[in-house]
Parts: C-alpha cells; sequence; structure tokens
C-alpha cells in the first residue's frame, strides 16, 4: 500500500475522463496531470472503442505516454465507459505501480442485465470482478462511490476531499472531463 501524503502541494493526480455521444465510434480520454495546489501540469490524450474492450490498455497508454516519474495516482471518472468499456483498475495498478482511485456519482444496483457489445460474455465476467464501491461523504456535503487499489481508503478519501472544490467532481476530473468534450467537439 502506497502513502499518499495529500496535504502535499507538489502531490500530482492523473486525472482521466472521457467524452462521447450516442452514435460515435470512439470516445475520446483526455488525461490531465495536476498538482494538488491545482496547478496544471500535463495533458494526453487517446480514444476508447466505444461497446469494445480496449479502455484498460488505452488508460495504461496515456500513462506510459506521459512518461513521468513524479505522477502519484491515478484518478478514473468510473471504470464503466464508452457503453461498457470495462476498465480494469487493479490491472492498471499492478501495471504501472501507481495507486488507482475511480470514482462514480450514482448509487448503482447492477448493471449485468444492461451489459452489451464486443465480447458481452467477458463484459459480463469484468463487471462481476469489480470490486465493490464504498460510499464517501465528501466536505461538501455531496457523496461519492470509491474503489481504489494499493492506496487506503482513508488515504484516498483524504485525497479526494483535498481535491474537491465544490460539489461532488474532484478539480482534475473536472478538467479532464472539459478537455475530453473540446477534444470531442473539435473533432466532429
Amino acid at each position: 500500500m502506497i502513502r499518499i501524503h495529500y496535504n502535499k502541494k507538489g502531490l500530482r493526480v492523473l486525472a482521466i475522463a472521457e467524452s462521447f455521444r450516442k452514435h460515435d465510434t470512439k470516445s475520446i480520454l483526455a488525461g490531465i496531470v495536476m498538482r494538488r495546489d491545482f496547478v496544471v501540469d500535463g495533458f494526453a490524450y487517446a480514444d476508447t472503442t466505444i461497446g469494445g474492450n480496449d479502455g484498460t490498455d488505452k488508460i495504461i497508454s496515456i500513462i506510459k505516454s506521459l512518461r513521468r516519474n513524479d505522477i502519484n495516482c491515478v484518478l478514473l471518472g468510473g471504470l464503466i465507459i464508452s457503453l461498457f468499456n470495462i476498465i480494469n483498475g487493479k490491472q492498471i495498478h499492478e501495471k504501472t505501480g501507481l495507486p488507482v482511485i475511480a470514482i462514480s456519482y450514482k448509487q448503482s444496483f447492477g448493471l449485468t442485465d444492461s451489459i452489451h457489445g464486443i465480447d458481452e460474455k467477458q463484459k459480463i465476467l469484468d463487471y462481476l470482478r469489480l470490486e465493490d464501491r464504498k460510499p464517501l461523504m465528501l466536505w461538501t456535503g455531496k457523496t461519492v462511490f470509491v474503489r481504489q487499489w494499493g492506496v487506503s481508503f482513508a488515504d484516498a478519501s483524504n485525497l479526494l476531499n483535498s481535491l474537491v472544490i465544490q460539489g461532488a467532481k474532484p478539480e482534475p476530473l473536472r478538467l479532464a472531463t472539459l478537455a475530453a468534450r473540446a477534444c470531442r467537439n473539435y473533432r466532429n
């Protein structure tokens, strides 16, 4: 378990979020490196196949493309992206050595019956292997749902609370979402 010193202003988080429209064949992933003091320190992009199985590999490629050894944690805006492209946070942690925190914003009672896309049976197995989410009430009073690898829930909680300015979305993920949307709009 890696200890994250969430109160250091030089701590760097790589936040990755996506953007797509219903009829797209590809989703844009944007990675934003942001310091704990909210200074943006890097960008990277990739795309994933809508309904595909390439999300985990694409996230690992973003991390490697940055060629940085000062990133302290990867923050993901969910593990089920691009219409059931299931992300394996544990694999990302194991292949990169970085702690991984994935958050979502809504309570879910299971998606097994909704899953579709390329290799549906494998997607369902991948979905069923996801660890349980833990609710986390942020200092703002909003609740997010957290999965984490390579970092304790307490450290993940402290880090997320230090990155939220308002509402429920940590600032690095908010900016990554905006960057992914802007790139998608530019491409279309």
